[in-house]
């Protein structure tokens, strides 16, 4: 079949032979079936010379069929047809599987519904926020602006609120960000901003984590690969609970003084760490982006996060996010602003982070007492080594537990797991640490 369609098939079929026809008139030909799925693509060089146009130009179109998940493969194997529709897949995230009723669901780390904050008086002020219903385009309601600047990690140039943190990283990449330009990532991450950085069809960079945050040494050789971006936490880490530390940052920002790429700080899990905020916006305010979310610590279906950077940075990503939504609700932002300025909410927000302390604490001692020694870390989850994801899955499975595998979080070989402490209550404990002992080595 890959014999029949040789660059020479191509050049009688493509009339348009700039990327963006290149990669809608080679589309077109798989919608039809006229290239089948399976098919084997000519090599870049050759389909190039045939069409009488740049291996670049070949390159970035298919980069455009890759990002739908149209085909796939690269390099010296080649490129093959995967799919007949564009239809864009968060493959990390949609590949949780359907666990059923009677397990232990502890795969996402999410918030205690139990411990967030009532939005029913939230809601009624948002209610009546100032200029209800315009279709005027507001970057942020000075109410909300008013709640997070006192206790925003530096003076921000500009604020910005979005619908959740990862629309925030979504939005400012795809504002910010040329097609195939490297973007170095902390490892492990959270698996959503692998599949941003994979939909974009970007090479990502990692970079090694310890217990105090990204390595410097990792950076730098990350910073020689000349990225466009380095994004991390921080604060406190989505996926292994470290914690960045003053004086790493402060490491990291000396190496990234000599790089003009721009720094992203996702900050997902917020107030429910009593870790100071600390940003590198006052060294580099004019290249940082600080993304703070509200998801975790106040709810959900609040959809909201904070944005900040340079006011030009700023009006970039308000221009893209013009051709979709606009502007975040006034609803939500106003409901968010009545929480943040509320004593009864801070009063609940730390509740619930003395308690997710309490269910790490208690999952580590009783790990220890099974022979398993784990930092438990910060925030909603825990990371925890194993000599084999695979059979760690399938024992836990086996055992009614459902739980991530570290390969979710990582573009490089991972073996460990990620559970959600957050939602794990006291009567599961020791069943789950006596089965994670099990998972864990398959010589016990």
């Amino acid at each position: 079949m890959s014999d029949a369609f040789d660059a020479g098939w191509f050049a009688e079929r493509l009339g348009n032979r700039t990327t963006r026809g290149i990669a809608r008139e080679t589309g077109a030909l798989i919608r039809s079936g006229a290239l089948p799925v399976g098919s084997k693509l000519p090599p870049v060089r050759e389909l190039a010379y045939a069409l009488g146009v740049s291996p670049a130009t070949v390159s970035l179109a298919w980069s455009e069929l890759r990002r739908h998940k149209i085909i796939g493969g690269r390099g010296r194997n080649g490129a093959w047809v995967m799919a007949d529709r564009f239809a864009a897949r968060p493959e990390r995230h949609l590949s949780v599987g359907n666990y059923g009723p009677d397990v232990l669901k502890l795969a996402t780390a999410e918030p205690d519904i139990d411990l967030l904050p009532p939005l029913g008086a939230a809601l009624a002020h948002g209610a009546q926020a100032e200029r209800l219903n315009s279709y005027e385009r507001v970057r942020i309601l000075p109410e909300l602006e008013a709640a997070v600047r006192p206790s925003w990690p530096y003076d921000a140039g500009a604020f910005l609120a979005t619908n959740g943190g990862y629309n925030a990283i979504y939005t400012l990449l795809h504002a910010l960000v040329q097609p195939g330009a490297p973007i170095a990532i902390e490892d492990p991450t959270g698996l959503r901003l692998l599949d941003i950085l994979e939909d974009l069809d970007v090479p990502i960079i990692p970079v090694a984590c310890d217990r105090d945050g990204p390595l410097p040494a990792s950076l730098a050789k990350a910073l020689e690969q000349r990225p466009v971006a380095f994004i991390f936490e921080p604060r406190v880490h989505c996926v292994t609970g470290a914690r960045l530390s003053p004086e790493r940052l402060s490491e990291l920002g000396d190496l990234l003084a000599g790089s003009d790429a721009l720094i992203i700080e996702d900050d997902g899990v917020g107030d429910l760490d009593d870790a100071p905020r600390i940003s590198l916006g006052r060294r580099f305010p004019d290249r940082v982006v600080h993304v703070l979310s509200y998801s975790k610590s106040h709810g959900p279906d609040l959809r909201l996060a904070v944005l900040s950077a340079s006011a030009t940075i700023v009006e970039q990503v308000q221009s893209y996010r013009s051709f979709s939504a606009g502007w975040t609700s006034r609803i939500l932002q106003s409901a968010t602003a009545w929480l943040l300025n509320d004593a009864g909410t801070a009063g609940i927000v730390a509740r619930a982070r003395h308690v997710y302390a309490v269910r790490r604490r208690r999952l580590a001692e009783e790990l220890a007492r099974c022979g398993v020694d784990i930092d438990p870390g910060h925030g909603l989850s825990v990371f925890i080594p194993v000599k084999s994801e695979s059979y760690a899955l399938v024992t836990l499975a086996a055992r009614g537990i459902a739980v991530h595998a570290g390969a979710k979080f990582s573009t490089c070989p991972t073996n460990a797991i990620r559970l959600a402490a957050s939602i794990l209550k006291e009567g599961d404990v020791a069943r789950v640490a006596e089965s994670i002992a099990l998972a864990a080595d398959p010589s016990h």
